[in-house]
């Protein structure tokens, strides 16, 4: 299904004319060699264009049409009319010259069996270059000397003739054309895509720009072993594709790869996505739905609010335009040596989609801080909850953040790993040393309260958006308790540096009896300390209301849990954190 979706995409972005025909790719090119009609080089055309790279402008290749590149990881393979200065030049800067000359030779036998009896000038100028130009003396040219270095680092090269790239040249494109049909010699079977009886491609193209994958290309489809063939059938012989769709769902997906709009990194995991009918306004939706930014959440929320009400879901002023019944596509891709994982891949009509989102924003909505503006929390910030911020490298766990991803687009539930990991960010940072606060974000109880929700740990009615004062769960309310318990003692000793959650909340989340006793006698400590009496009846009877929703035992004595499950600690975070918003906000209303 897959290359399937891509081969339907790549035929709808051809019939707009955005990507090229089979023959033909878009390669980077870093210079023009400008030779003349008897092969002279002339000068050295650089081709790198400004582009924005955060704040800073950089110089990158441009990307032309040129013919199809060869795949290549070893050896010795010449590409036409586009290339390395080891193949046109003979020369680079990695210290071989001797096979830098053989690479000269290869692409000058290959040059000379497309172009041969092709009377075009421009086909003759190349032909002429190649017969005249030496490598063992290239360093002496004059022309060469100016760009010598930045003509050997690597980069791809083509060549001009009276101002225009050889590659356009009629005559040239028509020897390349009859070039490629001599050459489909090769096996003929069913395509398992197209369904066609079509030569199969022995070795598919690469994609390239996933990150963490090899910079040259990494494979989708590909068999490097014999315990991964069948009936004797090698390479990509054993899972029968056509060259045509082998060039089509590789075009495609360099094509995603290479939009840095739609494309998205979640850990390892390099994300493209698109619709059937390669309409971009769709990639913009689902980019803003997936990712809002601070300056577009309420075009996010706009867009929400359409789809719940049933009207048609207006972008950037286009009414009407949208089709919820659209059928969209995700692909999940993460490196893995000279291949490529899929991680995930998801399809569903567009409004599915969205409404998967919906519902997951729906399970994140939590009370939040004054200070806090963002409605939406996008997949990417919600996964930073689960990262040590002081660490190097600042990436979720790969697996879990594909997972987590995959979860809200298809609205399944969310993975174990994900609240796992929210949990131990919990108990592993103690306290942030400037504010002394509890590391309970925000974001984190999002999470909490998501999780418990989907996985159906909880029932909806438990877990509300801001405070449930009606909720009887022991878990929630030992929440509440504790920060009432932190109120107090903070209200007792206002310029306190350490209060008991950065001793006590660990142990009073997983194990409430061996803690709340302690917790409440030295609360009995605090309060006295309050000079005030009105305080002092505010507080206690908060705490009576409270140790009323727990269960008494028998002798009228509390009787707290003596171990709460995870998803209990989760509760019991809620809880706290719920009370303590509930504070905050009587105290932002007093200011």
């Amino acid at each position: 299904m897959i290359l399937q979706s891509l081969v339907n995409y790549y035929e709808a972005l051809e019939r707009k004319g955005v990507v090229t025909s089979p023959g033909w790719c878009r390669a980077k090119v870093s210079s023009a060699l400008e030779i003349s009609a008897e092969g002279e080089l002339l000068r050295i055309i650089p081709l790198k264009v400004e582009e924005q790279q955060g704040k800073k402008t950089v110089l990158r290749p441009q990307t032309l049409k040129v013919p199809e590149m060869v795949t290549r990881s070893s050896g010795i393979s010449p590409n036409f009319l586009c290339d390395t200065s080891s193949y046109f030049l003979g020369i680079d800067n990695k210290g071989k010259p001797k096979r830098a000359e053989e690479c000269f030779q290869s692409a000058r036998k290959k040059h000379e069996e497309i172009l041969e009896g092709v009377t075009s000038e421009a086909a003759r100028a190349v032909l002429h270059f190649f017969e005249k130009w030496n490598p063992h003396i290239a360093a002496e040219n004059s022309v060469l000397k100016e760009s010598w270095d930045e003509v050997s680092a690597g980069g791809n090269l083509i060549f001009e003739v009276n101002g225009i790239f050889v590659q356009g040249d009629p005559g040239v494109t028509e020897a390349w054309e009859h070039y490629r049909k001599r050459q489909e010699t090769g096996v003929e079977g069913r395509c398992l895509v197209t369904g066609a009886q079509t030569e199969i491609a022995r070795i598919h193209g690469t994609i390239k720009g996933v990150q963490g994958a090899q910079s040259s290309g990494a494979a989708l489809v590909s068999f490097n072993a014999q315990a991964f063939e069948s009936y004797g059938k090698e390479q990509s012989y054993n899972a029968p594709v056509g060259k045509y769709a082998a060039y089509a769902y590789t075009t495609a997906l360099n094509y995603l790869i290479s939009d840095r709009n739609h494309r998205s990194l979640i850990g390892d995991t390099t994300v493209v996505y698109w619709a059937e009918d390669a309409e971009v306004k769709y990639q913009n939706i689902f980019a803003a739905a997936v990712e809002p930014a601070t300056d577009n959440q309420e075009i996010v929320d706009g867009v929400f609010k359409n789809l719940e009400q049933g009207n048609s879901v207006d972008v950037e002023g286009v009414e009407g335009a949208i089709s919820l019944d659209q059928r969209f596509y995700i692909l999940g891709l993460a490196p893995n040596a000279a291949r490529l994982s899929v991680r995930f891949f998801y399809q569903d009509s567009f409004g599915n989609i969205l409404r998967n989102i919906k519902k997951h924003y729906d399970r994140m909505e939590i009370v939040r801080p004054a200070a806090d503006a963002v409605e939406y929390l996008g997949i990417w910030r919600m996964l930073q909850e689960t990262v040590n911020k002081k660490s190097r490298d600042k990436k979720p766990v790969p697996g879990m953040a594909g997972a987590t991803y995959r979860a809200v687009i298809s609205g399944s539930r969310y993975p174990a790993a994900l609240y796992q990991g929210v949990m131990g960010r919990i108990r592993a940072e103690q306290e942030d040393k400037d504010t002394h606060s509890y590391k309970i974000t925000r974001g984190r109880a999002a999470i909490i309260k998501a999780y418990l929700l989907r996985n159906g740990h909880c029932e909806k009615e438990e877990l509300t958006v801001s405070l449930n004062t009606d909720s009887k769960n022991v878990a929630y309310t030992l929440g509440r308790e504790f920060a009432v318990l932190e109120a107090i003692q903070e209200e007792a000793n206002p310029r306190i540096n350490a209060t008991i959650k950065d001793k006590y909340f660990n142990s009073a989340c997983a194990t409430p009896a061996a803690i709340f006793p302690i917790l409440f006698k030295l609360k009995n400590s605090h309060i006295r300390k309050i000079n005030n009496k009105a305080t002092e009846v505010y507080f206690e009877k908060i705490l009576g209301d409270l140790q009323e929703k727990i269960e008494v035992s028998d002798t009228q004595v509390i009787s707290y849990p003596k171990r709460l499950s995870l998803e209990e600690q989760g509760m019991f975070i809620l809880g706290y954190y719920h009370q303590t918003q509930k504070r905050y906000e009587k105290k932002v209303k007093e200011d």
